[in-house]
């Protein structure tokens, strides 16, 4: 039985970490994909994962399969094609901690995964079925993605969605939006950005988006991550902020994100989503939050994620202050 099963891209970010000695940009090979990243954390807090998804049959390929293992990730579900290389993306850091992506994926492994490649008896053994949006930019990745949300949902399992937007993948901004509706309209549980919002919505009041959010569907639980301002959680009638956490150590945001998704599915494995209170939601921001701020001191994402000691002696800290 497995407490948090995900879908969708595993593939390497290649991070600048410095310059040669002749001057030239040196790029660190770190794992990462959202899903495997959300998983990694969890992982991380105890819980029983497994991923779903395609490398190539190459270094990376391989190098990628063992690293998840090795963090604790159930590989069962992961398939390796010889024909078509591991994705890859050069993550650029700009100034203030934001990040440009350049991807080579024309194709990548990751979109190649059919629908019959999909192992569903990981999707009957979970708890919650993750996924993201760049699993839906190209076929057969994107059909293999629905069958899974639609047996997952069959099966009665809590859905997690995380857009995850990454403009460049797709063809235009009707195809991303299209997608992106699909995803929330399928979930239970929505982790979206502050510019995820307001690209989507065209809302700028959070609020206002939230709201839009809701009458397109059935979400129960949305969380807004704000960046350096914090997040908020928006349940049945209430809004909850969660003070950010912020460090001086902070080198890379890649995998923030990631990193907050998966300990507010690691609360909702905890306690549910039924009659959560107000000081449950406080709770989890706090901890998500710190979590998230622990891994952007860090490089890469899958490899460098916390674990519940980190999360709960850097809470205590703040409590103290």
């Amino acid at each position: 039985m497995y407490d948090v099963v995900a879908l969708g891209e595993l593939l390497v970010d290649f991070i600048q970490n410095g310059s040669s000695a002749a001057g030239n940009p040196v790029f660190e090979a770190n794992p990462g994909g959202a899903p495997c990243n959300v998983l990694a954390m969890l992982s991380r807090l105890g819980y029983q994962t497994a991923f779903i998804g395609k490398v190539g049959d190459d270094y990376f390929g391989r190098m990628l399969g063992d690293t998840i293992k090795e963090t604790g990730i159930s590989v069962e579900g992961l398939v390796y094609d010889g024909n078509v290389n591991t994705t890859l993306a050069l993550v650029h850091t700009l100034a203030g901690g934001d990040r440009d992506f350049s991807f080579y994926r024309n194709p990548g492994a990751d979109i190649m995964l059919s629908e019959n490649e999909v192992n569903k008896k990981l999707i009957k053994e979970c708890r919650v079925f993750h996924f993201g949006s760049l699993s839906l930019t190209n076929e057969p990745a994107a059909t293999a993605t629905k069958a899974a949300v639609s047996y997952a949902k069959s099966m009665g399992k809590l859905i997690s969605f995380d857009p995850n937007l990454r403009e460049p993948l797709w063809e235009g901004d009707e195809q991303a939006k299209k997608a992106i509706w699909y995803g929330i309209g399928e979930c239970d549980v929505l982790k979206i950005a502050d510019n995820e919002i307001k690209w989507l919505t065209g809302k700028e009041d959070y609020d206002e988006g939230v709201q839009a959010i809701k009458e397109r569907s059935n979400v129960k639980l949305v969380n807004v991550t704000l960046g350096k301002e914090g997040s908020l959680a928006y349940y049945a009638d209430m809004k909850i902020n969660g003070k950010p956490f912020l460090s001086d150590r902070t080198v890379d945001t890649t995998g923030a994100g990631d990193t907050f998704c998966a300990c507010v599915i690691g609360f909702v494995l905890e306690y549910g989503l039924d009659n959560m209170a107000e000081a449950d939601l406080e709770r989890m921001l706090s901890f998500a939050n710190v979590a998230a701020s622990i891994v952007t001191t860090r490089k890469g994402a899958i490899r460098s994620m916390p674990d519940r000691e980190d999360v709960d002696a850097l809470l205590a800290n703040y409590g103290q202050d």
